[in-house]
C-alpha cells in the first residue's frame, strides 16, 4: 500500500528551497541602484542607448575577408536570406548578420558551455560554473575541432567566426545590445573575440538538454525512501506497444552482428523489460545515503540554465511526413514543432543560405531554423530534401555510484587513481576561484561539485557485495557527448544533401544528441533515420545509477551506424515521430532506453492522418497546421465519463461538474470545461499520487504530515513528521505527462486500489475507492478555481489559467520589476496543454502557466518550397526594442503561418529591406 501521508500547509521549505534566485540577485539589485542613481541619463539611456544597438539594414557595409558581395535581403519579419558566390563568403555572413541581432544571446550560451557565466554575471554563477568546468564541454568541443572535424568544416566555422569578429569590431558593449549597457553599471565586462570552438561547444548545450533518461535514473532512485519496487513500477508502466504505433513499422536496420546477438547483453529479451522500473542493478546502494545524494545532485543540476530545454524534462517534439499518394500535391508534406522551454528571444534563429549559382565553389541553397551562434542550417530544407527532429529519448547517459578510496576509486578489485585538472573560475567584482576535476573511468565526478554530495550518510543500505562505505560514495557520469565527435559535420552535410543516401550518410555523423529524423524529398520519397551514438551496456539497462566499481556494468561498445533503425517509403505512406518509442523490442536486439515518451500525441496524429485518409480526403498544407494544433485531451477522454457518473451532493461542485457534459475534450483558450477538467486531473495526481512521493519530487513549500520511513501503520499526527517539498513547481511530480495518462489508465478500472487511498484531513474524509478520490478532487477543483478565477463559473476560461511569460533568459528571470518590464513580454492566454498535439505543457504538481511549448512551427511542401509555412516562437531579434522582437508571437499563439519564401524570386518579392556586405 502507497504510504500514508496528512496534508497540510503553511510551512517554509529548508535550506533548499532558499536556493533558487540567489544566482543574480546580488548583481541585479545593485544594477536596480545604479540605474535609480542614474536618473539623469535617462533620456541618454532610454533613446540614445536602445537605438545605437539596432542593426544596419540597409545600404552597404565593407568586411575585410570577404572575397565578392553578399546581398542580405530581410522581409517584413527582419528574417534575412543571405546571397554569395561561395561557400566561406556565405558562412562569413551568416555570423554577422547573427550578430547583429543575436549577439548577447550568443555570448551568454558561450559562456555557459565553457563555464564562464561568473565573468559576466558574478559570484552568483560559481557554482554553475564549477558544475560545467566538471564536465568539461569546451575541452570537449576543442578536441573535436582539432582532431575530428573535416577540413572543410573547419574552414566554415572559422568563416563564420570571421563574420562574427568582424561585427563586433569597434564597437562597445552599449553598441552591442541593451544588456551590455545594463551590465554596465556593474561590471566592466567587454565582450571577446568569437571562437570556431564556441560555435562547437554550443552542439554540448544542446545535447545536455535533449540528453535522454538522466532524470528518470535520479527519480527511480529517490522513490525508494517511501515506495516498494512493486510501487515504483506502478509509476513507470510498460510502454502500450499494442495500443501507441511505434516509429518503425515497415523498416529495417541494414545488419546485426551474431556474435553480439549471442552475447547475450541488450538482445531482445533484455529490452523487454523497458518501462518495468527497478531492473538489473541489484548490486547498487540504495537507502537514505543514496537519496541524499542524488537529491543533492539534483539541486545541482536543476540551478544550471538551460540550454534549448527544461533541463532535460518534459522535452517533447512532432514531426512527421505524408507521402504524395495522400496529399493534395502529389508530392510529400513535412511538419515539425520541436516542444522545448520558452525563451526570449527564441532558441531558434530563422535565415536562408543561398549560392548565387550553387557550384563546388559554393554548394548551398538551403533555408531553415539555425541556432544563433552556429552555422549552417539545422532543421528545413534545400532545393532538394526537407527534414525536420524529434528528441529520439534513446539513453545515453548512466550515472555510476564510485567507492572512493584515498585518492582513488575501486574498480575490478584495483584501486585506481583519479584522472585530475585544475580549472580557474574568473568571477566578475570578485576574486578567481580555484577547483579541482577528478574524473574515473566513467567520466567526472559529479559529487565533487556540491559538499552535500561528498559522503553517503550512516543509514545507507548496500547490498553484500558491494565494497564497504568507508569514506563514502561518489557519483560520476558516463555520457556520450563527453567523448569527441563529429555532429558540426553532419549540419553541413544534411543541408547540401540531395537524396535519401545522401541524408543517410550525413546522418550517420549525427553523434550527439540522438535525434529521430524524418525526411522528404522532391522526387517523392519519405523516410526515417535513428543517427547517434548510442551505448551498448554489459549488465544494466540504465535505468538506475550502476555500481561503478563493478566492470560488469561497464559500456561496450556503440550500436553501429548500419544497425540503427531507419524506414524508407513504407506502405501506409506516412511516418510519425513524437517522442514515443522507436521499435518494437521483440523486434530489436538492442535496448535503446527504458524511457519512452508513453506514445499519446504520436498516436493522436497517426489518427488523425488515418482519418482523412480512410475517408477518401487528401491532405494539404493547412491540415497539416490544423493538425499541429489539435487541442485534444486524451486523459479526459478517459476520465470525463467517469467523472460524470459521480453523484455529487454540493450544488457548487455541481455546477462545475455540468461543465464536462457534453464537452469534446478540446482545450481551448476560452474552454470553461477544459480549465475545470484540468482543475480536477491536477488534483486527482495530487491525492493520489503526489503526496505519497517523496519530498525530494514535491513541490516546494507545500507540505505534508507523514509517517517515519520505516513506519507500516496508518498515518497518525502525533508520531509523522512535517516534510516539505524541495522541488521547483516546474520541476515537480507528478508532472501529469502521458507517463502519468498510463499510470491511470492501468489503475482506473481497479476501483479499490491502493493508490485511491487518501487520508482524511480537516475538511475532508478520508478516500478508500476510485469514485471518493474523484469526488474528492472534483470538489477541491472547484474551490481551487474559484479562489484562482471567481465563483462565476461562467467566467472561467484555461487561457485564464494557462498563460505564458516570455522571459530573458538572464536578465530578465529574477530581478527588480524595472528591468523585467523592459526585457519581458506577456501573458499570452494559449489553448493546447500537456501530452496533447499542440504541447503547451504544464507541470499538474506545480500549477498551470505554461512551462514548455512548440518553439517553432513549420510545413514544408516538397511540391512548391515556396508554398512552405513556418513560424518562430518570438522574432528574429535579440534587442528588446526592436520591431521584430516578439513580432511572430501573436500569430504563434493563434496557430497561423507566415508564408516561407525560397526561390530568389519569391524571396525578392518578400523583401523590404537590402543590405549589401562588400569586400
Amino acid at each position: 500500500m502507497p504510504p500514508n501521508t496528512t496534508a497540510s500547509s503553511g510551512q517554509k521549505p529548508g535550506k533548499s528551497g532558499r536556493k533558487k534566485g540567489r544566482k543574480a540577485r546580488l548583481f541585479l539589485i545593485v544594477l536596480v541602484l545604479a540605474i535609480i542613481g542614474g536618473v539623469a541619463f535617462g533620456a541618454y539611456w532610454s533613446v540614445s542607448t536602445v537605438r545605437a544597438s539596432f542593426p544596419q539594414t540597409k545600404g552597404s557595409i565593407t568586411l575585410d575577408g570577404l572575397s565578392g558581395p553578399v546581398d542580405v535581403k530581410r522581409d517584413d519579419y527582419g528574417i534575412p536570406q543571405i546571397y554569395a558566390s561561395s561557400d566561406e563568403d556565405l558562412f562569413m555572413a551568416q555570423g554577422f548578420v547573427q550578430a547583429q541581432d543575436r549577439f548577447y544571446e550568443m555570448d551568454v550560451r558561450r559562456h555557459m558551455t565553457s563555464g564562464r557565466l561568473s565573468e559576466m554575471f558574478g559570484k552568483g554563477q560559481v557554482k554553475n560554473d564549477e558544475f560545467l568546468r566538471t564536465l568539461g564541454w569546451d575541452r570537449v568541443a576543442k578536441k573535436e575541432y582539432d582532431t575530428k572535424l573535416s577540413a572543410s568544416t573547419k574552414k566554415y566555422l572559422q568563416a563564420y567566426a570571421k563574420g562574427v569578429n568582424a561585427y563586433l569590431k569597434g564597437k562597445d558593449g552599449k553598441d552591442i545590445s541593451l544588456e551590455y549597457a545594463a551590465l554596465g553599471f556593474t561590471n566592466d565586462y567587454k565582450p571577446q573575440e568569437w571562437t570556431p570552438v564556441d560555435s562547437v561547444a554550443w552542439l554540448k548545450a544542446m545535447a545536455w538538454d535533449l540528453r535522454g533518461n538522466m532524470q528518470e535514473e535520479i527519480d527511480r532512485s529517490l522513490m525508494t525512501s517511501r515506495l516498494g519496487p512493486k510501487q515504483i513500477a506502478d509509476l513507470y508502466p510498460d510502454y502500450p506497444y499494442s495500443r501507441n504505433k511505434t516509429i518503425v513499422q515497415d523498416g529495417a536496420y541494414d545488419s546485426i552482428t551474431k556474435s553480439y546477438v549471442q552475447a547475450g547483453s541488450g538482445t531482445a529479451s533484455s529490452a523487454s523489460t523497458a518501462g518495468t522500473g527497478l531492473t538489473n542493478n541489484a548490486t547498487a546502494p540504495s537507502g537514505s545515503g543514496l537519496q541524499s545524494q542524488l537529491s543533492g545532485l539534483y539541486n545541482v543540476l536543476d540551478d544550471l540554465p538551460t540550454a534549448v530545454g527544461v533541463n532535460g524534462n518534459g522535452i517533447g517534439s512532432n514531426s512527421w511526413v505524408v507521402g504524395g499518394k495522400h496529399t493534395i500535391t502529389g508530392k510529400p508534406l513535412l511538419a515539425n514543432d520541436p516542444h522545448l522551454s520558452a525563451s526570449l528571444p527564441s532558441v531558434w534563429y530563422q535565415m536562408g543560405l543561398h549560392c548565387t549559382s550553387v557550384s563546388s565553389k559554393c554548394q548551398y541553397d538551403v533555408s531553415g531554423y539555425t541556432f544563433a551562434g552556429m552555422p549552417g542550417v539545422v532543421i528545413g530544407h534545400n532545393q532538394d530534401i526537407s527534414w525536420g527532429m524529434t528528441n529520439s529519448g534513446v539513453d545515453v547517459t548512466d550515472l555510476y555510484l564510485e567507492k572512493l578510496t584515498g585518492d582513488g576509486y575501486q574498480h575490478g578489485g584495483k584501486v585506481l587513481p583519479f584522472t585530475t585538472r585544475k580549472e580557474t573560475i574568473k568571477v566578475a567584482g570578485a576574486a578567481s576561484k580555484k577547483i579541482v576535476v577528478r574524473e574515473t573511468n566513467n567520466g567526472p565526478l559529479l559529487s565533487d561539485r556540491d559538499d552535500e554530495l561528498v559522503k553517503v550518510g550512516k543509514k545507507a543500505t548496500v547490498d553484500p557485495a558491494a565494497p564497504d562505505r568507508g569514506d563514502g560514495y561518489g557519483i560520476s557520469l558516463r555520457w556520450t557527448a563527453l567523448d569527441p565527435g563529429n555532429s558540426m559535420d553532419a549540419v553541413f552535410e544534411m543541408d547540401k544533401a540531395s537524396d535519401w543516401p545522401e541524408f543517410r550518410k550525413a546522418s550517420a555523423s549525427f553523434d550527439v544528441p540522438s535525434q529521430n529524423l524524418v525526411y522528404a524529398d522532391t522526387k517523392g520519397h519519405i523516410g526515417y533515420q535513428l543517427p547517434g551514438r548510442i551505448p551498448i551496456r554489459g549488465e544494466g539497462n540504465g535505468s538506475l545509477p550502476s555500481p561503478g566499481w563493478d566492470p560488469k556494468y561497464n559500456w561496450t561498445g556503440y550500436i553501429k551506424q548500419a544497425e540503427l533503425p531507419y524506414e524508407y517509403d513504407p506502405k501506409r505512406g506516412y511516418i510519425v515521430t513524437a517522442n514515443q518509442a522507436v521499435v518494437d523490442p521483440d523486434k530489436y536486439p538492442y535496448t535503446l532506453t527504458t524511457d519512452w515518451g508513453y506514445g499519446t500525441r504520436s498516436q493522436r496524429i497517426t489518427d488523425l492522418i488515418k482519418t482523412k485518409i480512410d475517408g477518401g480526403g487528401k491532405i494539404s498544407t493547412d491540415d497539416m497546421r490544423q493538425m499541429q494544433l489539435d487541442n485534444s485531451s486524451e486523459i479526459a477522454k478517459l476520465i470525463v465519463p467517469k467523472l460524470l457518473k459521480i453523484d455529487v451532493a454540493d450544488k457548487n461542485v455541481r455546477e462545475a461538474q455540468k461543465l464536462l457534459e457534453g464537452w469534446d475534450y478540446t482545450q481551448d483558450a476560452d474552454s470553461a470545461a477544459a480549465a475545470y477538467f484540468n482543475a480536477t486531473w491536477r488534483n486527482i495526481l495530487k491525492l493520489a499520487f503526489g503526496n505519497k512521493l517523496p519530498k525530494e519530487l514535491r513541490v516546494k513549500g507545500q507540505c505534508l504530515w507523514v509517517d517515519p520511513v520505516d513506519s507500516t501503520g496508518p498515518a497518525d499526527e502525533d508520531q509523522s513528521v512535517r516534510e516539505c517539498g524541495q522541488r521547483d513547481a516546474d520541476q515537480a511530480q507528478p508532472d501529469g505527462g502521458d507517463r502519468w495518462f498510463e499510470v491511470v489508465r492501468k489503475t482506473i478500472d481497479d476501483e479499490n486500489n491502493d493508490w485511491w487511498k487518501s487520508p482524511k484531513t480537516r475538511l475532508d474524509k478520508a478516500t478508500d475507492t476510485r469514485d471518493e478520490l474523484f469526488a474528492r478532487a472534483m470538489k477541491d477543483a472547484r474551490w481551487e478555481l474559484t479562489a484562482k478565477l471567481g465563483k462565476d463559473i461562467d467566467t472561467w476560461s484555461w487561457g485564464r489559467l494557462h498563460r505564458l511569460f516570455l522571459k530573458n533568459q538572464t536578465l530578465g528571470t529574477d530581478g527588480p520589476a524595472f528591468l523585467k518590464y523592459m526585457l519581458n513580454r506577456g501573458p499570452w492566454k494559449l489553448s493546447g496543454g500537456e501530452a496533447a498535439v499542440n504541447a503547451t505543457g504544464w507541470n499538474a504538481a506545480g500549477g498551470y502557466g505554461v512551462v514548455w511549448v512548440p518553439s517553432m512551427r513549420m510545413v514544408v511542401n516538397l511540391g512548391d518550397l515556396d508554398k512552405s509555412k513556418w513560424i518562430n516562437l518570438s522574432g528574429a531579434s535579440g534587442h528588446a526594442y526592436s520591431a521584430h522582437y516578439t513580432d511572430q508571437t501573436d500569430k504563434w499563439a493563434k496557430g497561423e503561418l507566415l508564408p516561407w519564401a525560397f526561390s530568389e524570386k519569391a524571396v525578392d518579392k518578400k523583401t523590404s529591406d537590402t543590405l549589401v556586405l562588400k569586400p
